[in-house]
């Protein structure tokens, strides 16, 4: 188990993780470019991901080695926070499939250590 302060964070990614699981769970691309809703909820819970690993990261950098990709998922965040114009519904849905199941499994490992 992480520190505590620490623990906090990454059960935030967790939960956030799990409900953009839940929010697509049988949802296709198209379904996901139609329903405003729907976006919006899955970029919410990427922007909660991202300002949560930053913190962790501010807090212990170590976090860096342990989830490789952390600064691309910062910056995504970012990206969404102030970019939201640039942001297409493609790169999402990528993230949503290539990147997002890797991290929800890392991250629940470093809750159970």
């Amino acid at each position: 188990m992480p520190p505590h302060e620490i623990g906090k964070y990454l059960y935030d990614v967790a939960a956030a993780s799990d409900l953009i699981a839940t929010f697509v769970d049988g949802k296709s691309f198209d379904d996901y470019q139609n329903d405003p809703m729907l976006k919006s909820a899955v970029e919410r819970q990427f922007e909660i991901i991202g300002e949560a690993l930053n913190q962790a990261v501010i807090r212990d950098s170590g976090i860096k080695e342990q989830i490789p990709d952390v600064t691309r998922i910062i910056s995504f965040r970012n990206r969404l926070i102030h970019g939201y114009a640039s942001v297409s519904d493609e790169i999402v849905w990528g993230i949503v499939e290539k990147y997002l199941p890797p991290l929800r499994r890392q991250v629940k490992r470093m809750l159970d250590d």
